[in-house]
């Protein structure tokens, strides 16, 4: 079920073009993840979903109410932590949490309730008589997030949660993410991508203000070179093994890989979607009379696919990639159609 539909979003400031025609949905129950380098209009995009913007063009939609048409039924529906937490320093954590409780509408009834199971939640009950900025980073994050889970909005969005935080509290802010999916939707904007692939179901990765791809962290590496890839070490003729390589249909893209050896070729061959061609290769090479020397099947790391579709590159290039990537993703996509069409 839909929770929120950007719709054609462009923001312009000036001639400088900051979100370019940028669509996506989200659905209910998941975490995802929000991923670009900078100036990729990440956080462009979160100020317009949350109101503190206004786009130039486009509609932002939550739980059916339009940012700009409704703002306030829409924005009960969001929970905001900035990369910055907008907390005052001299209040205690009782007395800010109360404060944003009345700013949000909280029923009266309501406060001291909902404020304990949050704090509960977040785990600051013991920090709640002390003033914040006596507080560490790692609790002044947790009051932040007190505050966006307050009133218990279906979509939370969090804006770098975990920068500046060190190992420990890192792990416990992604095991408190991780436990908000249970009632709430997630967006979660990060630069740590090992942090998107343990906390998201989802990915969104931005370039230039365009959406270059969205899939799990998983189908992402199927979809942007293939399944698999396979890492080859193969003693003989150069010429004769890339031609028998070359030969192989399954085999869909031969990259070769300088090797410290005269008489050893490295390769590294991209197979086609779900195919594994280990045994294919093997008997190839065999029969040519070349041994393998070394095999090792890898998958495309998150961080090797953001890499290869954020790199800073012509805008050509970039426009090819991203249609080659969404081509594939609806390749697939209705590929998956048919397989369940065929099943029932």
């Amino acid at each position: 079920m839909r929770l929120l539909e950007v719709r054609n979003l462009v923001k312009k400031y000036g001639n400088h073009l900051a979100v370019d025609n940028l669509s996506f949905q989200i659905e209910k129950g998941k975490i995802y993840g929000f991923l670009g380098p900078n100036g990729a209009g990440k956080s462009t995009t979160m100020n317009i979903i949350t109101g503190y913007i206004a786009s130039t063009e486009g509609e932002v939609i939550i739980d059916g109410h339009n940012i700009l048409e409704e703002p306030e039924k829409a924005k009960k529906c969001i929970g905001y932590l900035p990369e910055q937490p907008p907390l005052y320093f001299d209040m205690t954590v009782l007395e800010y949490l109360k404060f944003a409780a009345e700013l949000k509408k909280i029923p009266k009834e309501k406060r001291d309730s909902m404020m304990e199971e949050v704090m509960e939640l977040v785990k600051i009950q013991d920090v709640k008589g002390r003033l914040i900025k006596n507080l560490s980073k790692g609790y002044r994050q947790r009051v932040g997030l007190a505050q966006a889970i307050l009133g218990y909005p279906e979509l939370i969005i969090l804006d770098e949660p975990t920068v500046g935080l060190d190992p420990k509290q890192i792990i416990e802010i992604r095991d408190l993410i991780k436990g908000l999916k249970e009632k709430h939707t997630v967006i979660l904007s990060s630069h740590i991508l090992s942090e998107v692939s343990a906390v998201c179901d989802y990915v969104l990765i931005l370039s230039h203000g365009k959406l270059v791809a969205g899939d799990t962290p998983e189908n992402l590496s199927k979809l942007a070179y293939g399944e698999k890839t396979l890492s080859l070490e193969i003693k003989g003729e150069r010429e004769k093994i890339l031609s028998a390589v070359g030969s192989l249909e399954t085999v869909e893209k031969t990259e070769e890989v300088p090797s410290e050896t005269e008489s050893v070729v490295s390769l590294k061959l991209t197979s086609s979607e779900d195919q594994d061609i280990r045994e294919e290769v093997f008997y190839k090479m065999a029969e040519i009379k070349c041994p393998i020397l070394r095999m090792d099947m890898t998958r495309l790391s998150l961080e090797d696919i953001f890499l290869e579709l954020t790199e800073d590159k012509e805008p050509e290039v970039q426009e090819k990639k991203r249609k080659f990537f969404m081509n594939r993703k609806e390749k697939k996509e209705n590929k998956e159609e048919e397989n369940n069409a065929g099943d029932l």
